[in-house]
């Protein structure tokens, strides 16, 4: 405890500490530090921003790709609802249910109909229930009238555009289509959801979701992009 108190009071001690203050300046000084070093270049900045444009521009189609995805299919998953609950009606009902796939002429958003025999039941928006706003996709399906298939997928719905159930959940005059080769199956009814074209929002693109009616019976399954062609 002695000698502690000799080396605080010792008058040398305070010259080594003001010399040592003196010293961290040249120290800092020697190694290219100064306070005005502290923040980023304008060069530093502009290299970040850059550097953040270039990765938006490579993540942002990936992006609009997917959100484009889910919301066709929600809107193909509400088309197989509205199938099927015409389907499940006619048998619970024992009467014939249709659902129709229309366009609103004052809207142009696509509307879903559901008749029993030739009493309206309901009438909805396509995939308003779901958060999809219907003017953002296309709808087709390659049907020339009630129950019957063409030989390719029309994107300007009518009347004709008609999928009907009978008292017992089966398709009443149905024809499925003509096979095209290399298949042997016929193409079935199929409703199509696609995403605008890029080049030309009335054209479908090759992002493409449906629902396919393959049997009397009315069995149904999804499908997607060529397989909905």
């Amino acid at each position: 405890m002695e000698k502690l108190s000799l080396k605080l009071f010792n008058p040398n001690s305070r010259n080594e500490t003001s010399k040592l203050h003196c010293l961290i300046p040249r120290l800092r000084y020697a190694s290219g530090y100064t306070q005005q070093d502290s923040g980023f270049s304008l060069i530093e900045v502009v290299v970040v921003v850059l550097m953040i444009g270039i990765l938006s521009a490579i993540a942002a189609p990936g992006w609009v790709a997917f959100v484009n995805r889910q919301k066709v299919n929600k809107a193909n998953d509400a088309v197989l609802a509205a199938l099927q609950e015409a389907q499940r009606e006619a048998k619970k009902q024992k009467l014939n249910y249709s659902v129709i796939f229309q366009k609103n002429p004052t809207t142009q958003n696509v509307e879903v109909v559901i008749y029993r025999a030739d009493l309206l039941i309901s009438t909805k928006l396509l995939g308003a229930d779901i958060g999809v706003s219907s003017d953002k996709f296309l709808l087709g399906a390659n049907l020339t009238s009630q129950n019957t298939a063409g030989s390719s997928v029309s994107y300007t719905l009518s009347a004709s555009t008609k999928i009907t159930f009978d008292y017992m959940g089966t398709l009443p005059n149905a024809s499925f289509g003509t096979p095209v080769a290399p298949s042997t199956e016929p193409p079935g009814l199929k409703i199509v959801v696609a995403v605008p074209s890029s080049a030309n929002s009335t054209s479908a693109s090759s992002v493409k979701r449906c629902v396919i009616v393959k049997t009397l019976l009315g069995s149904m399954l999804t499908a997607k992009d060529d397989k909905c062609s």
